[in-house]
């Protein structure tokens, strides 16, 4: 990413539904320096991409603010290395300024800000020439000790609110059912009991009875102080001229009360009007909605789960190994895992967990990796091997270099691949958005039809008398249609179809190793039907070891290794480092140093060539030779014929323009490979192998794994035209590479798949990463993007579903034959009950198991 364009996050409070996500996002696309700009209902964040030359993150904030919600800074995209400090002392502005000028002067301090309200201090910081131990020693230095720094400790803001969210709703809930059960009782059973009903009916003013005396008593706090917060955002909503879900509610409670004032306050100064209320209405309504939304949130909570696990793998200690200056461990210290410093020395402890990343320099153990990866067996792990943060050692005392802390480390990536895919909108979302633009105001004006037909049906006598209730009359009856249309209409459900199947889908996939990269490519998997695989790495192991050596000319078989090692030791090709490998054995020093090689040339997926020592060595394939105008004996093509037929690489060696040997290099296949193979093709999925590997040992190759179609000797460039041939003969193309030589193939792919990421996890060619690196998780990222989607397409049903069908109930369609009413109450219940089925279904996805194919 350029440097000067960040990706930033803010919290949005008070946004009820699609229609205000739409507003924000509308709004923040607009601004100006701002590339790209996403809004989620479902997690209540927005994520912009912008230019901090012309926008600053406050700005951002100020244009959300304007709209009438509510934005708190998640991130600005700035802090990559950022640490929040907690300062205990005195602090006046001389202390202020030397602090400042103290920690400004460390090297890789980039920008400090102070906080003197909080006493907390924010750094920006370059993690390779510096770090938080450091920072801290220098602010209490710089005091001569009387102002100790801590880690800032202050719980996700996001959380916070999620919390308190939570709360205020179980509250105002818990409320409101203390004033609706007396006012439903009132109303609607009391009235069947013969002593009670006459107190209720006892006249207090003229035709005003008690009944209706306290239950507008009792339904006035429900609906202006438990509900005033669809008021403020009724309000907002006006303000900004786009009416949301606060607006239908607004206008549905407040019809219902004050038509009730006004007919109960009628009767009170009346001798003979026989006054009817809805008060139960509004107060029912109230209470039914806010525990909707009550239990909105409590699910939509658990959609995010995942990110909360991930951010626990991570230890609150580590142990900080001290070293003399000869290298010698001279003492331990118990430190937060906070603290840990790039080129830090840790040491983990049997069934501890791994503090940071970094690489073992002492010890032998196994690791399990599987709260990363999703890779079931420990891993062993010894002198040089890398280890990944929060992963658990199982047996043995590792020494460990910290390599990548903070937000650099592989855990800390997956947990923004995983916040930034939750962020991302699939393309079928579109749908819902444009019904969300328009469907309020049209529920508005439905609402308002529906309640002058039905007037005006009643003023003409077009339907009996015998169909109003004998306490209402057609006024009062088509008041209480058009209300019930109002409430029951809102496209909540709609917009929570797609952002929490894909929340629960990318964080159900994180926890098997499966790196979903947003809601675009969760719905292009599901619709792939051909799936190109690479060979090396991919179908194979990845890591050819030399089976054999066949020399044509007269000389030590160590000489032509050294020559043939010296020319490929700059390559980084698996070939390349296998030959090297091999060549290492036939030493018996454990350093070897080569010939130097000069003039080094590389053409990928071809071969090498370089001058070494005296001589011209040329390593690589057959073509390569050919075009390099090397002559192939009649003896070396018949090797190279032996090696394909037994699935072998044949790697040719020429010295001074003259093959002189034949290195035979094999890649095991990878476990279940022909399994995977078979299972795509049960699911009607093609596969074909590409590969810049000979046509021979290619096929040997998909002959083993059960793939038909091959294409081999193919350069990167032409595994992309391959894929670009297949998409216009109007297939849906995957392609599963190793994220490196593949990468133009993964970019033209509609779903790229990168294998064997390991723990760089950040790889930008690939919509997909499998951290396993096993072939099985194809399947799975396939299986998962149908399974959601099929959960996806059943939460539009449902919630359009809802709407087509609900909506002529509420207006009356049944009442002129049936005699049947949806009172808005009622209607308030099954809207609010809509939201949380339609999350629920999402959730279910929690519970997903991968297909087991045979052999695994």
């Amino acid at each position: 990413m350029e440097k000067n364009i960040l990706l930033c996050r803010l919290h949005i409070k008070g946004m009820a539904c699609k229609y205000c996500t739409s507003t924000v996002e509308f709004v923040l696309q607009t601004s100006p320096g701002v590339q790209r700009a996403s809004v989620a209902l479902a997690t209540e964040e927005a994520e912009i991409r912008y230019d901090r030359r012309i926008v600053s993150a406050t700005q951002l904030i100020q244009a959300v603010e304007e709209t009438g919600f509510e934005a708190i800074l998640v991130t600005t995209g700035e802090d990559r290395s950022r640490i929040d400090l907690k300062m205990d002392g005195v602090l006046d502005k001389r202390s202020l300024m030397m602090l400042e000028s103290s920690v400004q002067a460390l090297p890789g301090v980039e920008n400090v800000k102070f906080d003197t309200e909080l006493n907390k201090v924010t750094i920006l910081y370059k993690p390779d020439q510096t770090g938080p131990r450091d920072l801290i020693e220098v602010i209490k230095s710089a005091t001569s000790g009387l102002v100790n720094a801590s880690i800032y400790l202050e719980a996700d803001g996001r959380d916070q609110h999620r919390y308190r969210e939570i709360k205020r709703y179980r509250q105002s809930f818990l409320w409101s059912l203390i004033f609706t059960i007396p006012i439903f009782l009132t109303s609607m059973v009391f009235m069947y009991i013969p002593w009670l009903k006459a107190g209720l009916e006892k006249k207090v003013f003229n035709m005003m009875s008690t009944g209706e005396l306290l239950r507008w008593i009792l339904s006035t706090p429900v609906q202006f102080v438990i509900g005033r917060k669809f008021y403020a955002g009724a309000y907002k909503a006006m303000c900004r001229g786009s009416p949301n879900m606060d607006v239908l509610i607004a206008l549905g409670t407040n019809t219902a009360y004050f038509y009730s004032v006004y007919s109960v306050l009628r009767a009170a100064t009346s001798d003979n009007y026989m006054s009817t209320d809805f008060f139960e209405t509004s107060s029912m309504l109230i209470s039914f909605i806010l525990l909707g939304k009550y239990l909105e949130i409590l699910a939509k909570g658990k959609t995010s789960e995942a990110i909360a696990k991930l951010m626990d793998l991570a230890p609150e200690t580590a142990t900080l190994l001290m070293y003399d200056h000869e290298g010698n461990v001279v003492g331990e210290n118990e430190i937060d895992s906070r603290l840990i410093q790039k080129n830090d020395v840790i040491k983990v402890v049997p069934g501890g967990k791994v503090a940071s990343d970094g690489f073992v320099i002492w010890g032998q153990s196994h690791v399990n990796e599987s709260m990363i990866t999703g890779e079931s067996r420990p891993v062993a792990k010894r002198k040089g091997d890398t280890v990944i943060g929060g992963t658990v050692n199982e047996n043995g005392v590792l020494h460990v270099r910290a390599t990548f802390v903070g937000s650099e480390s592989a855990l800390a990536q997956i947990v923004r691949l995983v916040e930034s895919a939750q962020m991302a909108k699939a393309p079928v979302q579109k749908f819902a958005d444009q019904i969300s633009r328009v469907f309020v105001p049209l529920v508005i004006l439905f609402s308002l039809l529906t309640w002058l037909a039905w007037f005006a049906a009643g003023r003409l006598h077009s339907y009996p008398n015998s169909w109003i209730p004998p306490s209402m009359d057609s006024f009062q009856l088509a008041l209480q249609f058009g209300i019930s249309v109002m409430v029951i209409a809102c496209p909540c459900a709609l917009g929570l179809a797609t952002p929490t199947a894909v929340m629960v889908a990318t964080g159900v996939g994180a926890s098997r190793g499966v790196l979903i990269k947003g809601g675009h490519a969760l719905e292009s998997a599901q619709k792939v039907d051909c799936i190109v695989f690479d060979k090396t790495g991919t179908l194979t192991i990845g890591k050819p070891v030399v089976v054999d050596t066949r020399l044509l000319k007269n000389m030590v078989l160590r000489e032509f290794y050294d020559y043939a090692a010296a020319a490929e030791i700059n390559s980084e090709h698996p070939l390349a480092k296998a030959i090297v490998e091999h060549a290492k054995k036939l030493h018996l020093e454990e350093n070897h140093i080569w010939p130097e090689a000069r003039d080094f040339i590389s053409v990928t997926g071809h071969g090498v060539m370089a001058e070494v020592s005296d001589k011209s060595v040329i390593v690589g394939n057959k073509s390569f030779m050919l075009s390099s105008y090397i002559d192939i004996p009649l003896e070396a093509s018949e090797i190279l014929i032996e090696e394909e037929e037994k699935a072998r690489t044949g790697v040719i060696v020429a010295m001074d323009r003259e093959v002189v040997g034949i290195i035979s290099v094999s890649d095991p296949i990878k476990p279940n490979a022909h399994e995977v193979i078979s299972y795509l093709k049960s699911m009607n999925v093609e596969s074909i192998m590409v590969t810049g590997d000979n046509w021979g040992t290619a096929n040997a190759i998909g002959k083993e794994v059960g793939i038909e179609k091959i294409i081999a000797e193919a350069k990167p460039e032409q595994k992309a035209e391959m894929v670009k041939e297949l998409q216009l003969s109007g297939r849906t193309v995957a392609m599963v590479g190793d994220g490196i030589n593949d990468s133009p193939a993964l970019v033209s792919a509609d779903v790229g798949l990168a294998i064997g990421a390991g723990t760089d996890v950040a790889i930008e060619a690939a919509d997909i990463v499998l951290m396993k690196s096993n072939l099985e998780d194809v399947i799975t990222a396939i299986d998962l993007s149908r399974k959601t989607f099929f959960r996806i397409r059943m939460n539009y049903v449902w919630a359009l579903g809802y709407n087509v069908i609900g909506i002529p109930i509420a207006a009356g369609v049944l009442f002129p034959s049936t005699g049947f009413r949806l009172p808005p109450w009622v209607a308030g219940a099954a809207m609010a009950a809509s939201s949380v089925s339609v999350v629920c279904w999402s959730l279910l996805l929690r519970y997903y198991k991968s297909p087991k194919i045979v052999g695994s």
